[in-house]
């Protein structure tokens, strides 16, 4: 792949995964497939959690950790258009409320909110926002916000494998039509992922702290897989947005817990 490709493709999932304005130039030509696009997952991540770690940094280091990890939080929720927390929300509510795969299916495509899909949004907030306060307590403001930086290129390098890893559970559905991600992305978007978690993390945590944390979320995200699978035959746009959500809770969690 050209670097300009890369770039191209770090645009696209950029204006794909938030509601950060970007140039149409990078959109000419597109025709919607999504084979490639997602090598720019990981890096799209870092841009879209620039400002709410910016935000994490500067309030956590002059007025307490809990507003700053709820404004920082807030605002990544609203850059993002709650993206993944709908994912996460309607994925909860099929994988919990569904006696079989078709009624499954069927209650996440309903655009109404039940009882699992609330609870694990709360779980969400309550999750990320209290490890954040806890890293901005434990290590300092700083800190915290690189880790809230990491975690948002790993986690939705995670959404690439999720993606990648199983079939559309709808032949005829939306994630059937755009396609899956190739190999190169898949490598691209990992990689990128989780060398900007190393980055970012290893000069200011300690390396058992870092692989704990990292195999933490690859056991979640693994744990994830094969339970889509088994109950739902395959993906679909809803548990590539949960996986995001998991792996971001896992690492920061994680994190947290071995401060």
């Amino acid at each position: 792949m050209q670097p300009v490709d890369f770039l191209t493709d770090i645009a696209r999932s950029t204006g794909f995964l938030s509601r950060l304005p970007v140039p149409g130039r990078f959109f000419d030509g597109d025709d919607g497939r999504m084979e490639r696009t997602p090598a720019g997952f990981a890096i799209a991540g870092l841009i879209v959690a620039a400002l709410p770690a910016l935000a994490l940094w500067v309030t956590g280091s002059g007025h307490g950790p809990l507003l700053a990890a709820v404004i920082a939080t807030g605002l990544l929720v609203a850059l993002t258009g709650a993206l993944h927390e709908d994912g996460l929300g309607d994925t909860a509510d099929g994988l919990g409320g569904g006696r079989d795969r078709e009624r499954a299916l069927a209650i996440m495509k309903d655009s109404r909110i039940g009882s699992y899909g609330a609870l694990a949004l709360m779980l969400s907030l309550l999750v990320r926002v209290t490890a954040l306060t806890a890293l901005v307590s434990a290590q300092s403001a700083g800190v915290a916000a690189l880790a809230m930086l990491g975690s948002a290129a790993l986690s939705r390098g995670a959404m690439v494998w999720h993606w990648r890893a199983l079939a559309p559970a709808k032949p005829d559905g939306v994630a059937a039509r755009v396609g899956q991600p190739g190999q190169a992305a898949l490598v691209l978007a990992l990689g990128s992922g989780l060398l900007a978690f190393l980055v970012l993390i290893l000069p200011h945590v300690s390396l058992l702290r870092v692989v704990a944390a990292v195999l933490a979320a690859f056991l979640a995200v693994s744990v994830f897989n094969m339970r889509v699978k088994s109950r739902l035959g395959g993906h679909t746009g809803d548990t590539i947005g949960a996986t995001q959500q998991i792996c971001d809770m896992v690492l920061l969690s994680a994190l947290a817990l071995t401060a």
